[in-house]
């Protein structure tokens, strides 16, 4: 009987042993996980897409950019995540954002794009290109930082435009008629030809335009004009005539015709006439008549013949 206090008292001290020994373990071993991760690593780092391996201690992906001194913008991306801890063989990415400016439809569109293709970055914009629509850099080229696009738009269209087609005018002379009277005969009319023209746009500006077709959908009608001939005019003198400038048109200067009254006057050389109205007066000078204006003058005459033989008719009529 004695001896099972004995007994009970050195299964308590082994099981004391035994606790004491699993607490040990359980609670003051190091964990394995921060034995894991103080070990170094070897990581590959993918940048703008240049690859490097690299080794690092980093826990964190974020751990592991301020290590690398790595700077990012508010517009890269990233994969995995900052808050993300490193395994070994870790692959991280980041993508740079790149500036860029879009010049489109009289806007300027300032942005940033993750993509390097230049149709990729326009749609990304909410900017469709026609068929025609042409940009520079070329669509199919690759981004860079900073780049400036500029979007044309071209349109083309085939339109039909009616244009009026002039008429021709006819004069006939009437011997009957004062020289001072003239007749329509027929009234001209404007003919219409309908033209179908290829017209380009760029940017709503027209830059060409090319005939495709012409269809005449009225025919023009003659104007028929009959000119009155007859003069009748008083006793003819003969005489020098002399040439000045004044009011540029057919007048002349005369001491014995009263301003506003006409004259015929011809070059006894060569048979020229021309009617003028009496607006001046003179000429002065021995055997000089008359005095035409410089425009007159070249109806019957070359100006560098100065003075010439003129017969100068008062008309009546």
């Amino acid at each position: 009987m004695p001896r099972k206090p004995i007994k009970s008292f050195f299964k308590l001290i082994l099981f004391l042993s035994i606790s004491y020994v699993l607490w040990t373990i359980f609670f003051h071993a190091p964990k394995r996980e921060l034995l894991f991760e103080s070990r170094t690593k070897s990581v590959t780092l993918s940048d703008n897409g240049l690859k490097t391996r690299l080794n690092t201690s980093a826990q964190t992906v974020d751990n592991f950019l301020t290590e690398q001194k790595i700077a990012l913008s508010a517009q890269d991306e990233l994969i995995p995540d900052k808050s993300q801890v490193i395994l070994p063989g870790e692959n991280i990415t980041i993508r740079r954002a790149l500036k860029i400016k879009i010049l489109v439809d009289g806007k300027k569109i300032e942005n940033h794009t993750l993509s390097n293709s230049l149709s990729l970055a326009l749609k990304e914009n909410n900017i469709i290109l026609g068929r025609l629509d042409k940009t520079v850099p070329d669509i199919n080229g690759l981004l860079e930082n900073n780049l400036e696009i500029t979007v044309t738009r071209i349109n083309v269209e085939e339109k039909i435009i009616p244009e009026d087609i002039a008429f021709k005018t006819t004069e006939k002379t009437d011997s009957k008629l004062s020289w001072r009277e003239k007749k329509t005969e027929i009234t001209g009319e404007k003919g219409i030809r309908e033209v179908k023209y290829k017209i380009t746009y760029k940017n709503n500006k027209e830059v060409s335009r090319v005939i495709l077709e012409k269809k005449i959908t009225k025919e023009p009608v003659a104007e028929v004009i009959t000119q009155g001939t007859y003069v009748k005019t008083g006793a003819a003198k003969k005489g020098q005539g002399t040439w000045y400038a004044f009011k540029g048109g057919l007048f002349a200067a005369s001491t014995t015709i009263p301003r506003g009254g006409y004259a015929r006057v011809t070059n006894t050389a060569n048979g020229k006439s021309v009617m003028v109205q009496i607006n001046d007066y003179g000429p002065q000078g021995k055997g000089r008549i008359i005095d035409l204006d410089k425009v007159a003058f070249a109806k019957i005459a070359s100006l560098g013949a100065g003075v010439i033989g003129v017969k100068v008719e008062e008309v009546l009529n």
